[in-house]
C-alpha cells in the first residue's frame, strides 16, 4: 500500500512539473525590457558591502546552533553531550582549516577564472590579487593563471598577501559557508564516531568542500562548461545546494558506510527505529535554521543594497514552506501520521533545494522546488534504511539528495531574467530573445543545455565528495580508530569519550547498600 501511494504522489509531482514547464514554453518567456526588479541581474550596479558580508556570515554561523539542536535531539541521551561537543568543535576545526588552506584552494585564483558577476565588483580593485592557481591549458596569453580548465587556487594560504578591506569580509563569509558543509556530514556519523578521528576529520573536511567550491564558485572547470562546451552558463549554484550540501551529503554517506550501522539499528536485515531523545530540540533547531538560512542565500548576493535581495529572501522562505507542507501531507497520505522530526527534515530539505536556484526562479517555482524536496527527503530516508545505511539525523537525505535536486531545479526553472554574463557566458541569440538579458535559463525557458550542465555538476559533486571521503576515512583509520568499541558504544559516548554526562541524574550507577 505504501509503495502504491508513493508512486502516485511522485507521478503527480512529475506531472505538475512537466505541465507547468510546457505551459510556460507555450506562452513564451520574453520578459519586459524595462529595468524593473524582475530583470535586474543579481549584483549588478551594487556597491561593495563589507557590512552585509559580515552580517550574513554571522547569520550563517548561527546555523551551527540549529544543527547542534537537531543532531543533539536526534541521538539518545547517553550520546547527547558527545554530539553537542561535535557540533561545537567542528566550527573552530573547520574554520582554522579554511584560514590555513581552504580559502586559497577555493578562491585563490578567482581573478584567473570565470567568477559569478558581481563578485569582482564586490571585491573592487583587490579582485585582481586572487590570481594564482593550477589548471590545464591557457585561456589567455597575457595571463599565465587564466586556464582553459581551472582546477585549484594557490594564493592566500593563511590569508597571506590578501589582508585587504574587501577580501577579508569576503573570506569571513566563505568561511562560514564551508563550516556549514563540515557540520552537515557529522550528523550521518552520530552515536559511534570516535573523538580522535573526528578531530582529524575536522581539519580535513574542508579539502573536498574547497575544491568543489573552486570548480563552481572560484571560476573552475565546472563554471567554464558554458564557455568551453556551450552548456548553458556552466555550473550555476547560487547559494550552495551543490557546493555545500550535495558534497557534504556524499561525505556523510562515505563515513556512514565506512563505520557501519549503530548497534541494534538493523535486526535480521530490517531497520529498527532508534528514536531521538528530544523532539522539541529538533523543532527549535529547525526554526533557527529557517531564520539563519537567509544569511546563506542572501549573503551570496554580496551586497545588501542589491534589488534582488528581496526576491531571494521570498524564494528562500517559499522553498522552506513548500518542503515542510509537502512532507507533512505526504506523511499523512502514506503513513497516516505526520512525524514532527520528518516534517523538520522536510523544511530543511526545502531550504537546501531552493539554495541553488533562489536568485533565478519565480516564486511559484520556488514553492514547487521546495515541495519536491520535502517529499524527496522522506522517500530518501526510507530508501537508505532499506539499504542498511544508518543515518541517525537524516543528513544524507536532507542535504545530499535535496542538494542534487536543487542543482537540477536550476536547469529546469531558471527564467533567464537574472545572472547576465554568469560565468562569462553572453549569447546573442538569447539576448535578443529576452529583451537584452541572457541570464541563467532552464529547460522550461528554452535552454536544455543548462540542465545538462547541472546534471554534470551534481554527478561530479556527489562522486568526488564520496570518493575523497571514502579514501580519507580508510586512511585515517590507520592512524586512529574510526569507530568506538562495541562496549563503549553500548555504554554511551558521553561518559566514555567525553567524561561528562548530558543527563547525569538518569545514568545507571553501581551502588553498595549499607549494612
Amino acid at each position: 500500500m505504501f509503495l502504491r501511494r508513493t508512486k502516485f504522489v511522485i507521478a503527480g509531482l512529475l506531472c505538475l512539473v512537466l505541465t507547468c514547464g510546457t505551459t510556460l514554453l507555450a506562452q513564451g518567456t520574453k520578459p519586459s525590457a524595462n529595468p524593473t526588479i524582475e530583470n535586474v541581474p543579481a549584483t549588478e550596479n551594487s556597491p561593495p558591502s563589507a557590512v552585509w558580508e559580515v552580517l550574513a556570515g554571522c547569520l550563517t554561523l548561527l546555523l551551527s546552533a540549529g544543527f547542534a539542536l537537531i543532531a543533539g535531539g536526534m541521538v539518545r541521551p547517553k550520546n547527547s553531550a558527545h554530539q553537542f561537543a561535535v557540533n561545537l568543535m567542528i566550527v573552530p576545526l573547520a574554520g582554522c582549516a579554511v584560514f590555513l588552506y581552504g580559502f586559497a584552494l577555493g578562491w585563490g585564483n578567482l581573478a584567473g577564472g570565470l567568477a559569478p558577476p558581481g563578485w569582482s565588483r564586490a571585491l573592487g580593485s583587490d579582485f585582481g590579487t586572487l590570481n594564482h592557481g593550477l589548471g590545464i591549458g591557457s585561456a589567455s596569453e597575457s595571463s599565465p593563471n587564466a586556464f582553459a580548465y581551472a582546477l585549484l587556487g594557490t594564493k592566500g594560504f593563511g590569508l597571506s598577501g590578501l589582508n585587504s578591506s574587501t577580501i577579508v569580509p569576503f573570506f569571513f563569509l566563505m568561511t562560514a559557508y564551508l563550516i556549514v558543509g563540515a557540520i552537515v556530514a557529522t550528523g550521518a556519523m552520530a552515536e559511534r564516531c570516535a573523538w580522535k578521528n573526528f578531530v582529524l576529520y575536522g581539519f580535513w573536511v574542508v579539502v573536498p568542500l574547497a575544491i568543489v567550491a573552486n570548480w563552481i564558485w572560484g571560476g573552475g572547470w565546472l563554471a567554464q562548461m558554458g564557455k568551453n562546451w556551450n552548456l548553458g552558463h556552466g555550473a550555476v549554484d547560487f547559494a550552495g545546494s551543490g557546493v555545500i550540501h550535495a558534497v557534504a551529503g556524499a561525505i556523510g554517506l562515505a563515513g556512514t558506510i565506512c563505520m557501519g550501522p549503530r548497534l541494534g539499528k538493523f535486526v535480521n536485515r530490517k531497520p529498527r527505529a532508534v528514536p531521538g531523545h528530544n523532539v522539541p530540540y529538533v523543532v527549535l533547531g529547525t526554526l533557527i535554521l529557517l531564520i539563519s538560512w537567509f544569511g546563506l542565500t542572501g549573503g551570496s548576493i554580496l551586497a545588501g543594497t542589491d534589488l534582488k535581495l528581496g526576491s531571494i529572501a521570498v524564494n528562500t522562505a517559499l522553498g522552506a514552506f513548500g518542503g515542510a507542507l509537502a512532507s507533512m501531507f505526504y506523511l499523512m497520505f502514506t503513513m497516516k501520521r505526520p512525524d514532527p522530526t520528518m516534517m523538520c527534515n522536510g523544511l530543511v530539505a526545502g531550504l537546501v533545494s531552493i539554495s541553488a536556484a533562489c536568485a533565478f526562479v519565480d516564486p511559484w517555482a520556488a514553492l514547487l522546488i521546495g515541495a519536491v524536496g520535502g517529499v524527496l527527503v522522506v522517500v530518501s530516508v526510507l530508501f537508505w534504511d532499506k539499504l542498511e545505511v544508518d543515518d541517525p539525523v537524516g543528513s544524507i537525505s536532507m542535504h545530499g539528495a535535496a542538494g542534487v535536486w536543487g542543482l537540477i531545479a536550476v536547469g529546469l526553472f531558471a527564467t533567464g531574467k537574472v545572472g547576465a554574463a554568469w560565468n562569462g557566458v553572453v549569447r546573442d541569440e538569447y539576448t535578443k530573445l529576452s529583451g537584452g538579458t541572457d541570464g541563467a535559463r532552464g529547460l522550461f525557458y528554452g535552454d536544455g543545455s543548462q540542465l545538462i550542465a547541472q546534471l554534470i555538476t551534481a554527478a561530479v559533486a556527489i562522486v568526488f565528495g564520496f570518493v575523497a571521503a571514502y579514501i580519507f576515512f580508510k586512511l585515517s583509520e590507520l592512524i586512529t580508530p574510526l569507530r568506538v568499541s562495541r562496549d563503549l558504544e553500548f555504554r554511551g559516548l558521553d561518559g566514555s569519550e567525553m567524561g561528562t554526562l548530558a543527563y547525569p541524574d538518569f545514568a545507571l550507577k553501581s551502588t553498595t547498600l549499607d549494612a
